[in-house]
Formats: structure tokens, C-alpha cells, sequence
């Protein structure tokens, strides 16, 4: 499933491989994004015009309807699905800890700065960057741009990668597998590093927190980074009440819909306090 969009194009995919002894490997999210490249060299977030302006324009007041709305469009189903059940919540319970292989050093910084920009706004997730993959349970893969599509053969194998190049023509991925209780065992992501700044962040925020958990992506949705017409490349205050509502230990994986709607107004009113403190939100 593909949407197309000015300047930009985004899909994501979710898709089950076999079991194993333990673990099936659930709802590997493809989400692939295309922009004009920006020319900024090593930026972070807030120095680059675009992510700037679009900060500046933000909107960061919603209603808890409009926060449980795009929260359980995203944390729930799958864009789309091949097979497996995307009708509980999924989730890592424990520490996530992020290894980059690359001999890009520009870009592995730039993505340390993803991951702790991730850390420090959403409250109950434990997520650091790692120095050896041995420790890591997200494994994230930069790339140059031309050696992707054997990147992807590499991870899914060549008859799932030959699918992906037909439905998609990618430029980012991401993947996870999941166990029978729905916690995320591993994520891979995959991002291409010759595209300019504003890409590269754009994927990486959105990659990183779709290996979280929330990978269906809604095009009813206009403040989330989740949905095709929308890029940030920043983690925006919408995108954080999701993540933080979804990370709260009183969300638990397995959860259904209903189990979750249960607890969601006690939920969503500490999520509230959080994200006005991170963000320096006015009344």
C-alpha cells in the first residue's frame, strides 16, 4: 500500500515470516520516504530551515480524543498486512539498546542524537545507543543509497527483497519480530545516508519509533509523522504523547482494544503532565 505525495513518498509495510522454535518474526514495517535532498552539512534537528519552520508552525495543543485517536490508529493494525494478528499492542518490555553499523561517523552522531532526543521525551522507555551489536536489540543498518536493494536481499532474502523493490522502491526501512505476548524481541532499520540532512533525520526519527510499536500508518491523522503526507524530520509533540501513552507500563503488550480504552484516562492524564514538562508547555 503506497500513498503519494509532493516531493515525497511514503509507504509502510507489515508482513510475518515463518515461525521458529520460539519467536515469529511479526509485522516487519517498511516505511519508505523521498525528498529533495537537503545540502546542510551535519546538521541536527533544530539547524536545519526546514525542520526549523516546521517547528515554528507545530501545533501542540490537542484534545485527549485527538491524542487516543491517532494513538490507537497507529498503535494498533497494520498499513499494510500479509498475516499474523495486529489487533494487540505491541511493544518492547525492557531496555532498547541501538547499535549503527556504519563507517559513516557523521551519521552515526546524528543518530545518537536521534536516540537521546528519543530517551530524554519519552518517559518510561529506556533506549541508549550500544558499541557492539552483541548488546543491541535494535540493530539499525546505514547504507549508501546504491548498495540498499542488496542491503534489503541481505536482511529479508532475495524473493522478499525483489517484492519490496517492485511495491516500493524504498529508501528507508524498518522491521521487527515479535514473541507470542507480543513484546518486541529485535528491530532492524535500514537507512540510506547520501541523502541529505533532512531525510536522513526524517527516516531515522520515523524508522526508530515505528520499530517501537506503532506501525500502522493513517492518512486521517494530520499531526503525526505516521501518516504518508507528513514529514517532520523531528520527534513532534503529537508523535510524543503517542510514544509516551504507548510506553507507559499500565499499556501492556498483548493489550486489546478494549483492554487498552480501559485504562487510557488515567493514562493519557500523567502522559499530559509529561509531555508539558519535556516540551515547556504553556497552560
Amino acid at each position: 500500500m503506497c500513498a503519494a505525495r509532493i516531493r515525497q513518498r511514503c509507504a509502510t509495510m507489515s508482513a510475518m515470516n515463518s515461525p521458529s522454535v520460539a519467536v515469529r518474526f511479526a509485522l516487519l514495517a517498511f516505511a519508505v520516504l523521498t525528498c529533495v535532498p537537503d545540502t546542510a552539512p551535519i546538521a541536527i534537528a533544530g539547524e536545519l530551515p526546514a525542520i526549523a519552520s516546521r517547528q515554528r508552525a507545530e501545533k501542540k495543543s490537542f484534545t485527549d480524543a485527538e491524542i487516543v485517536d491517532g494513538f490507537l490508529k497507529t498503535a494498533f493494525g497494520a498499513e499494510y498486512h500479509l498475516a499474523g494478528r495486529v489487533d494487540r499492542i505491541r511493544k518492547f518490555d525492557g531496555p532498547v539498546r541501538v547499535f549503527a553499523e556504519s563507517d559513516r561517523a557523521d551519521r552515526k552522531a546524528q543518530l545518537a542524537k536521534v536516540v537521546a532526543d528519543i530517551g530524554t521525551r519519552v518517559q518510561h522507555l529506556d533506549i541508549a545507543m550500544t558499541d557492539t551489536s552483541e548488546a543491541a536489540n535494535v540493530r539499525v543498518k546505514l547504507v549508501r543509497d546504491r548498495d540498499l536493494n542488496r542491503t534489503i536481499a541481505s536482511f529479508y532474502g532475495a524473493e522478499k527483497a525483489r517484492e519490496i523493490r517492485t511495491s516500493l522502491d524504498p529508501q528507508c526501512l524498518s522491521g521487527f519480530r515479535k514473541n507470542d505476548n507480543f513484546e518486541i524481541e529485535h528491530s532492524d532499520v535500514i537507512l540510506t545516508v547520501d541523502n541529505g540532512d533532512f531525510t536522513f533525520l526524517d527516516c531515522a526519527y520515523e524508522e526508530l519509533l515505528q520499530s517501537l510499536g506503532p506501525i500502522n500508518d493513517t492518512a486521517s491523522v494530520p499531526w503525526t509523522m505516521f501518516n504518508d503526507n507528513v514529514s517532520m524530520g523531528y520527534f513532534d509533540v503529537y508523535d510524543q504523547y503517542i510514544l509516551n501513552l504507548l510506553y507507559d507500563p499500565r499499556i501492556k503488550p498483548g493489550m486489546t482494544v478494549l483492554e487498552v480504552r480501559s485504562v487510557l484516562p488515567e493514562v493519557i492524564a500523567d502522559v499530559r503532565i509529561w509531555v508539558k514538562r519535556v516540551n515547556n508547555l504553556a497552560e
